[in-house]
């Protein structure tokens, strides 16, 4: 019998080539938990080495003081999964810019990863907020040469207008509906993903 998924949802996908602050939207049945209807950013990508992503909708059941010394009792600001890779390391990426969190990378416009941990806390124990600013990931995705041209190739993802996504959105909300607020930026052509749950039994 012939895979539902690629009969009925399969999109051939014109992606352009991998490139840092891209946004890319998983196709509908990847069978990774990791993937299946996930959307991740790349934040850094060499032609001859490979990229790097973090998977933006993956909530885990940490929150950031379960991980984390310094935090205050008051903030409770949940942890993300960001991949398979390096899944003992916590880091973050933001809009905050280097002025509140020097030592920051940007990755994209207006879009930063990394820079100075006391600076994260600090700004977090003042009572700023972290929904729509900052988001703190355990792991990483990690594509290695040519790995992530083929997927795109492949349409294994579609990638999300930048023009259609402001930087805040990127950093808000979770889970099956995040998925679905992305999909919703790809056009009429995705309208058959939407109706799609995580749980493809569940329809």
């Amino acid at each position: 019998m012939k895979d539902f998924g690629s009969l009925l949802f399969k999109i051939n996908v014109k992606n352009s080539e991998p490139h840092a602050g891209q946004i890319l939207v998983s196709e509908p049945f990847r069978d990774d938990e990791c993937f299946n209807h996930g959307v991740m950013t790349v934040i850094d990508y060499v032609a001859d080495e490979g990229a790097t992503a973090v998977v933006l909708n993956n909530r885990s059941e940490y929150m950031l003081g379960d991980l984390l010394d310094g935090v205050s009792p008051d903030v409770r600001i949940p942890v993300f999964c960001g991949g398979h890779t390096g899944q003992d390391r916590l880091f973050f990426i933001h809009t905050l810019g280097e002025e509140i969190i020097p030592e920051a990378r940007e990755f994209a416009p207006g879009m930063y990863v990394g820079g100075s941990f006391d600076a994260a806390l600090a700004y977090l124990n003042s009572g700023y907020p972290a929904e729509g600013f900052i988001r703190f990931f355990m792991g990483y995705t990690n594509w290695v040469e040519g790995q992530l041209e083929r997927e795109l190739k492949e349409s294994s993802w579609a990638e999300a207008p930048a023009s259609a996504i402001s930087r805040e959105m990127m950093l808000t909300g979770a889970g099956d509906s995040y998925w679905h607020r992305m999909v919703a930026t790809l056009g009429e052509r995705f309208r058959r993903w939407s109706v799609l749950p995580r749980n493809a039994t569940c329809n």
